[in-house]
């Protein structure tokens, strides 16, 4: 069965992750702003594999989905405790940074209200139709089981792709990740794998952002004093912290993503991974609990059996019988090699974008790319199309898809409700929601003769 909507849409967003149910409960407010949400899940699940007891988001809880654009908003995180009476209890809890299965809880108790949002739809295809000055989304209608129910075609003006990252396995252990048996898996199925990983002898962590972090410290106070069987391995130089100095973290505001959008291609491509200590090192309560638990581990004599080296790479890799790996190191700084046999691998290597090649191919064409191949995106976070599109006041949006033009932020959810402002305000041109003129006391760059959009600091002059 088909079915199609002729009724245009003024805004049709693919994924349902957090960035795009913030925008969606910003559009809720509009009035007349006719918009739709499709998701190929069943549901709202926010990092299901990485929801261990107690762990918590990095970014404080002003940092919802709408607060920092719509303190307002019904949307709201306290509105969130309000209508589950839990206001007094958090306020006597005094949390800055809530828990991450809370964060989810508050997300899906969105996602779940909305009417805009609509879970089981896959979007197959997306195509410019230049009779209709319209964007043509076909799409497929799942059941509860993710088989095919039925086919539709929607019509809408404008796309708010957010289709948001994969899991990241590096190519010398994808085969390894690809077999069944001695398990090699991405931290993002931590938690459903758990059990089977305590259940072996020894256990390898390969990553040191927070995710590694938090998987060695859980494994660790899992496992008996002695017995640990643990290694934890990392290619950065050190288990760092995360830069979470005040004026550091100014680097997640829309000033300074203003300011790295305005800065030559070659310049961003080489700022990017300079900035992993940002978003890729560990939060100072998490290395402190993990040096607390290896400490305490000493006081009967003895050192725990947790090896953590940093500095590694994973060269090589292979199966050794059913329920062993062997993986091939090498120490860059000191250039020694060596070969390390366990018995399970927890990736956590991280994320990396989906790429919006497949799902786009057919607007292609319209498609304006930099020098490495990757579409441009403009400081409004549309992808820049032709004009024989954009001319007709059709737009693709992008949600954290855009870390090589908007820098560190990208990703990063305290930026998520101002980006959703930013979107609504572009789409309509009415400025629903006001945005502050400045956001950061740190002046990035020196600001040229020509006054940008933003007010220039006093005393400081351009030449």
């Amino acid at each position: 069965m088909t079915t199609t909507d002729d009724q245009p849409f003024d805004l049709l967003g693919i994924g349902i992750g957090p960035f795009n149910l913030s925008l969606a409960a910003l559009a809720d407010a509009i009035p007349d702003l006719r918009t739709a949400f499709y998701d190929q899940g069943p549901a709202f699940h926010w990092h299901p594999g990485l929801l261990i007891e107690g762990t918590t988001l990095q970014v404080p809880f002003l940092a919802d989905l709408v607060t920092l654009a719509d303190p307002a908003s019904p949307w709201t995180f306290l509105n969130y405790l309000k209508t589950r009476d839990r206001l007094f209890p958090f306020y006597f809890a005094q949390r800055f940074h809530i828990q991450r299965a809370e964060y989810d809880a508050y997300c899906r108790w969105i996602a779940e209200a909305l009417p805009t949002t609509h879970f089981g739809h896959q979007v197959d295809t997306v195509r410019w139709n230049p009779g209709r000055a319209l964007f043509e989304v076909d799409h497929t209608q799942l059941d509860a089981h993710g088989e095919a129910e039925a086919l539709g075609r929607t019509y809408t003006r404008n796309l708010a792709v957010g289709i948001g990252t994969a899991p990241y396995v590096p190519e010398p252990l994808r085969p390894l990740a690809d077999a069944p048996t001695v398990p090699v898996i991405h931290s993002a199925d931590y938690l459903k794998q758990r059990e089977r990983l305590l259940a072996t002898p020894h256990i390898t962590i390969v990553g040191s952002g927070q995710s590694g972090a938090e998987v060695f410290l859980d494994l660790l106070r899992a496992r008996p004093s002695g017995r640990e069987g643990l290694t934890w391995i990392a290619r950065t130089p050190a288990f760092a912290p995360m830069e979470y100095s005040k004026l550091g973290l100014e680097q997640f505001t829309p000033d300074y993503a203003h300011f790295f959008h305005g800065l030559a291609e070659p310049v961003r491509d080489q700022l990017v991974p300079q900035q992993w200590q940002l978003h890729k090192g560990i939060d100072h309560d998490t290395i402190n609990a993990i040096h607390d638990e290896l400490y305490r581990r000493t006081l009967d004599g003895g050192w725990p059996d947790a090896t953590l080296t940093p500095g590694v790479t994973v060269r090589t890799a292979g199966r050794m019988g059913t329920n062993a790996i062997e993986l091939h190191l090498e120490h860059e700084q000191q250039a020694t090699r060596t070969r390390l046999t366990t018995n399970a691998v927890v990736l956590a290597t991280g994320y990396r974008e989906r790429p919006l090649d497949q799902l786009l191919a057919p607007l292609d064409p319209y498609l304006r790319r930099d020098a490495a191949g990757r579409p441009r995106v403009g400081p409004d976070h549309r992808l820049l199309l032709d004009p024989a599109v954009h001319g007709t006041g059709a737009s693709v949006y992008v949600q954290n898809a855009d870390r090589h033009t908007h820098g560190v932020g990208a990703p990063d959810l305290g930026l998520a409700a101002w980006r959703s402002a930013v979107i609504l305000n572009t789409l309509t041109g009415q400025d629903p929601y006001p945005l502050p003129a400045r956001t950061a006391f740190t002046t990035f760059g020196l600001q040229p003769a020509a006054v940008s959009a933003y007010a220039r600091p006093a005393g400081i002059h351009g030449s």
